[in-house]
């Protein structure tokens, strides 16, 4: 501000303060003028300290007002912040697309429109990512012998590339397998899961949880064998047909059940059978009865009858005095099926069997989709109905004491 005084102009400074008073009092720093989101104004920070003699003249000790131009009091987007019309379109879809469409493509409503050097080598678009599914074993439902359930969550994004299925595939893994050439069964969760043409042993489901019902999905195994390494893989489809990259999860189911008093009582049996001279129609029966039984039981079985007769001779021993080399290795070899783990526990002092029974929403879609046109059908646009059932799972306890 200047003041004219005759012929000569004088500079008059004033308080950052008073300046903006004058503005405001002026109507020219109105809220119409500030840009959204930033206000200004003044903070008092600092003091001269006590221990300063330079500080103890009069007015010293007052606070010194430090003026504080630009803070952002709440949160908004970038584009906000620019006032012209035409460059804050321009930011914003740039930012969009930046964001759901790799920068490769323009957002329309909630699709990315792809540019034309956004395509895979298969010609189809790859603007908008297909993110992979994230498969896991479901925390409501404990892996039994036979009994598995899986989920994973929705990875349709609110804009962009649209999920039309997921296709599970899942197989049962072992030494004479070769596991990159054997792909297992496969299932299509929109085709062959929700329209209820899988088999009973597998469902689409919903275990019971926190998570809202639209973004998670679920498949039960009910007929798996014990004690079986199996690979499980996911992955998703979208609309124009491209795959996601896939998710595995691998597990061994648990031991085969087994009763044990049950077991317990062939082990007396056998002991009963070997005792004495040996007939070739006892000798029969015990061949017979040996070769009945599950490995697992069988094993259980050889430890009974160590654990209370090994004074005799063991049972391996007695097996082969008894039945004869040929037919004991014949009996004797099914215990190499039995897991290193599971042989573990089935040298347990107790064994004790329970039946757990679990809710879960098994569902089916309303809608049957028309052949030829799953890639253009968005799953989660499908319309399901979800029942409550209970599954019934058999369950070993292994411990040291009865009761345990």
């Amino acid at each position: 501000e200047t003041t004219e005084l005759g012929n000569k102009k004088e500079l008059k400074s004033m308080p950052f303060i008073t300046y903006l008073s004058g503005l405001l009092t002026a109507q020219m720093l109105s809220d119409d003028h500030l840009i959204s989101g930033v206000e200004i104004h003044c903070e008092e920070k600092g003091r001269c300290p006590s221990t300063c003699h330079l500080c103890r003249r009069p007015g010293k000790e007052q606070l010194s007002p430090t003026p504080v131009l630009l803070e952002i009091n709440r949160v908004v987007p970038l584009y906000a912040l620019i006032q012209d019309n035409d460059t804050r379109e321009a930011f914003k879809g740039a930012l969009m697309s930046s964001y759901w469409c790799s920068g490769k493509g323009d957002v329309i409503e909630d699709w990315c429109r792809c540019d034309l050097n956004a395509f895979d080598e298969n010609g189809l678009p790859n603007c908008s990512p297909l993110p992979p599914p994230v498969l896991r074993l479901s925390p409501n439902v404990e892996p039994s012998s036979t009994v598995v359930s899986l989920e994973w969550l929705d990875v349709q994004p609110a804009i962009g590339t649209k999920v039309s299925d997921y296709v599970l595939q899942h197989k049962k893994v072992d030494e004479y397998t070769d596991t990159d050439l054997y792909t297992g069964e496969s299932l299509s969760f929109a085709d062959d899961l929700l329209s209820g043409l899988a088999t009973s042993c597998v469902a689409a489901g919903r275990s019971h949880g926190d998570i809202p019902e639209t973004s998670l999905y679920s498949v039960i195994f009910k007929c798996l064998e014990p004690d079986g390494l199996y690979k499980f893989t996911l992955y998703a489809v979208d609309t124009r047909g491209r795959h996601s990259e896939l998710s595995t999860v691998t597990l061994r189911t648990a031991c085969p059940l087994v009763d044990d008093s049950k077991a317990e009582e062939i082990a007396d049996k056998i002991y009963n059978l070997y005792n004495g001279y040996t007939s070739g129609k006892e000798q029969q029966t015990a061949y017979n009865t040996l070769m009945e039984v599950s490995a697992s039981m069988l094993f259980r079985v050889q430890h009974h009858y160590n654990s209370h007769y090994e004074k005799f001779g063991d049972f391996v021993w007695r097996s082969e005095d008894e039945l004869g080399p040929r037919k004991a290795h014949l009996i004797l070899r099914r215990l190499e099926k039995v897991s290193s783990h599971c042989s573990t526990l089935l040298r347990s002092a107790y064994i004790q069997s329970r039946t757990e029974t679990m809710p879960y929403l098994f569902c089916r879609s309303e809608e049957v989709r028309p052949p030829g046109m799953v890639w253009y059908s968005i799953l989660k646009d499908t319309k399901v109905t979800c029942e409550e059932k209970m599954v019934s799972m058999l369950r070993n306890t292994y411990g040291e004491s009865k009761g345990r």
